[in-house]
């Protein structure tokens, strides 16, 4: 990961900084705006193998992407932006977007394009993504045909992105950089089956891809509803309009089964709590019950999973509330 400020340049030199650092991340292009005189702006570049993620925050700008810029350079990448604060529009001549918070738009960087930003708060707040045409896993044609639409990120498969991307920056210290390549193939992966579902091309995506996507909605789906004593393989198939072979096949690809997912993230809820002094004064078994654990259930499951006791992991940090 590479971080760039221009803070500490003279204010007439930022915004030219600002432009060339874009152009390096994205594709060139011409950028004006009313703050150029003292345009303070940060950037971290995330490289993922071949995708690129950048979260980004600026104050309004206009980007253009002229043909004569096209000719000149052309990385023949998709750009996607999760726009986190301020608005814009975004204007290909054929198609017109606005984009505020709520709301993907997409670029293609061998097509014209002016993005125009504004934020009420001062500042555009966003995350790019740069996947190279190249390594999408979607027909060109396909992909193509979305850019410029709307894509929701907070439905479908729209909100498993922007979660992942969200996430994604917040734990980057967490990541190896071998984590890199595998993390660009999940995002590429999910991006593709966006686009894919705006243009009703899903069917069009490689098997893996919808293995990979459906895992990953199965797993979102899991986390919300932990607290759920009716969660089981059989209703998050339904809920994903799956059949329950076809779930325990996708799991058998990474290397848990559904159940043991379940098990796995109720317990780590738990030990969470147990851990959290603001937990306590509340009795074990009640916590147990809060993820869907009988007592002597959740002792035995937590012993193999912790080798400890829940009241013994309780005691590590000199928690005194009332045990099992």
């Amino acid at each position: 990961m590479a971080k760039y400020a221009n803070g500490h340049l003279p204010a007439r030199d930022r915004f030219a900084h600002w432009r060339e650092l874009l152009s390096g991340t994205h594709a060139p292009m011409t950028l004006s705006s009313e703050r150029a005189d003292d345009f303070l702006a940060r950037q971290h570049v995330v490289a993922l193998g071949e995708v690129t993620v950048w979260p980004a925050v600026f104050p309004p700008v206009t980007f253009r992407r002229t043909r004569e810029l096209i000719r000149r350079s052309d990385p023949e990448s998709y750009h996607l932006t999760l726009m986190l604060r301020g608005s814009g529009i975004a204007d290909w001549r054929h198609r017109t977007l606005r984009t505020s918070p709520g709301t993907f738009h997409t670029s293609d960087s061998s097509r014209p394009v002016e993005i125009r930003s504004w934020a009420e708060r001062g500042r555009i707040m966003m995350i790019g993504v740069e996947v190279p045409k190249a390594v999408l896993p979607l027909p060109r044609r396909l992909a193509d045909r979305a850019v410029g639409l709307p894509v929701p990120d907070d439905q479908g498969v729209g909100a498993l992105l922007s979660h992942t991307l969200r996430r994604l920056v917040r734990d980057l210290p967490e990541y190896r950089l071998a984590d890199g390549p595998r993390l660009g193939e999940v995002v590429a992966g999910l991006t593709a089956t966006v686009l894919g579902q705006v243009t009703d091309g899903e069917s069009a995506l490689p098997p893996h891809v919808h293995r990979e996507t459906t895992a990953l909605r199965v797993r979102a789906f899991v986390e919300q509803h932990l607290g759920d004593p009716d969660l089981s393989p059989a209703l998050i198939a339904a809920a994903h309009h799956i059949s329950t072979s076809y779930l325990h096949r996708v799991f058998r690809a990474e290397d848990v089964t559904v159940g043991t997912l379940i098990r796995q993230r109720r317990l780590r809820r738990a030990r969470a709590e147990l851990a959290d002094p603001r937990w306590d004064g509340v009795p074990i078994q009640t916590i147990a019950a809060r993820w869907c654990f009988t007592g002597a259930q959740f002792s035995r499951s937590f012993r193999t999973a912790y080798d400890m006791t829940p009241g013994e992991y309780r005691g590590l940090r000199g928690g005194d509330g009332p045990g099992v």
